[in-house]
């Protein structure tokens, strides 16, 4: 006989009483929002917050990095802390947690006077997003989802590319009112809207007697093979030491870490390297604005093709879209009109289509029990080569004056990463350990 919790059926009610919309699509346009904030202060628009700290107080890109790769470096350490936390406490509390620390960060750097200041205001703001930022909730999305995970994932994740349509506008009022101005009013916002989202955010379905998908309660069906399917549809569980043994999920990691640094890297670099080839600050935040316009799309047709075929190969195309159009502007030093247009438009395909999917994957190899403490052991490589990354770049431009050499080295880890990709096999499930162990 099924136990519920007391509150169950009021708390039923609640979540789907919501226009009669399977409450799973709420959620991942809640996801959607937050991700939007999250990704234009702290990963499109960090570029832009590079230039104008530069010109404001003559800091070299070395040790504006420098901040940049502590950041990675405490990921790196929390990481699998993360991940546990957000399994164990959920992802509606770690939310709150997280987007209070961030906004707490936005106020401490609209006041920073040294460069030291600067690192400890943006260590505070990475600690915050880390803790209720993205791994929050991709692992609420992954809860709420099973068959139409991938297409979910892609929409929640689309609030990263919608940050880049705001960042023309947040470097316009970086140039207007100054950083000072724009990161206290960023800290304002957080404080005031962390409240009513975080009332609004549910960690999983069994919670309020449904399914993934919106697939009917075990018991509940007409009569056909719909119970039957929607228990099938569950997927494997593996606990973080089963995954830890499989060649995915290491084939997965290594992948990831090649490309993502040089995302993460670029997401830093792009406006200074677009700047030294002519462009104005706020011309050159117009290109994240053009490759998201073609990642949108992109987003949503990979997200609705990995639903249907299988992943690794469709990432594996992705990347090497990826990584040619990063080769083409490392090769390009003088300004030219069209070229950053055109490597806007593959990167925006490559570098939009390939990140839903790369978490959806773990979510379908790995199932729902453990993701995020298993997304989190997998970004404590990725955040290891994060920290090396940007400082690498810095230090090339400092000591040569040029990006060449890095953006290069970034093109040829997204070839790999590619390649990687097509040797990733699904794993076999784990043994279902039965009611006596």
């Amino acid at each position: 006989m099924r136990k519920s919790a007391p509150d169950s059926t009021p708390r039923h009610g609640l979540v789907t009483s919501v226009r009669g919309v399977f409450y799973g699509w709420w959620l991942v346009g809640i996801a959607a929002f937050m991700l939007t904030l999250m990704s234009l202060t702290v990963f499109q628009g960090v570029g832009t917050l590079l230039v104008a700290l530069e010109r404001h107080f003559g800091w070299s890109r070395t040790a504006l990095s420098g901040a940049f790769a502590l950041a990675r470096a405490e990921g790196a350490v929390l990481g699998p802390i993360e991940g546990f936390l957000v399994d164990r406490v959920g992802c509606r509390r770690m939310t709150l947690i997280g987007y209070l620390i961030m906004a707490t960060g936005f106020v401490m750097q609209s006041r920073v006077n040294d460069l030291w200041q600067f690192y400890v205001a943006f260590i505070v703001i990475s600690l915050g997003s880390g803790l209720g930022g993205w791994l929050a909730m991709v692992a609420m999305v992954n809860n709420w989802f099973n068959r139409r995970r991938s297409m979910a994932m892609a929409t929640a994740m689309s609030g990263a590319h919608f940050g880049g349509f705001l960042v023309p506008l947040f470097a316009y009022c970086i140039e207007t009112f100054e950083f000072r101005a724009v990161s206290l009013g960023i800290g304002i916002l957080m404080f005031v809207i962390i409240g009513p989202v975080t009332r609004a955010i549910r960690n999983h379905p069994e919670e309020y007697g449904m399914r993934p998908d919106g697939d009917p309660p075990a018991g509940e069906g007409d009569g056909s093979d719909r119970d039957e399917y929607a228990a099938a549809s569950d997927g494997p569980e593996f606990t973080v030491r089963q995954a830890l043994r499989t060649p995915a999920f290491w084939l997965l990691t290594i992948a990831q870490v090649a490309s993502s640094v040089a995302i993460v890297s670029l997401s830093l670099h792009l406006a200074p390297k677009l700047t030294d080839m002519g462009m104005s600050l706020t011309h050159a935040g117009a290109v994240p604005l053009a490759y998201t316009m073609t990642a949108l799309p992109s987003q949503f047709l990979s997200g609705y093709l990995a639903d249907r075929v299988p992943k690794p190969p469709l990432i594996a195309f992705l990347l090497f879209l990826q990584s040619g159009a990063i080769l083409l502007l490392a090769l390009n030093e003088s300004e030219t009109t069209y070229l950053p247009w055109v490597f806007a438009f593959f990167y925006g395909i490559g570098f939009g289509g390939r990140m839903p999917l790369t978490t959806a994957i773990r979510g379908e190899y790995f199932g729902r029990r453990a993701f995020a403490t298993i997304m989190g052991v997998s970004q404590l490589p990725m955040n290891i080569g994060m920290i090396f990354a940007p400082l690498f770049a810095g230090y090339m431009y400092d000591t040569y004056g040029t990006y060449i050499v890095p953006f290069t080295v970034f093109a040829g880890l997204s070839f790999l990463g590619a390649v990687l990709m097509l040797f990733v096999k699904r794993p076999a499930p784990p043994a279902r350990v039965g009611p006596r162990g």
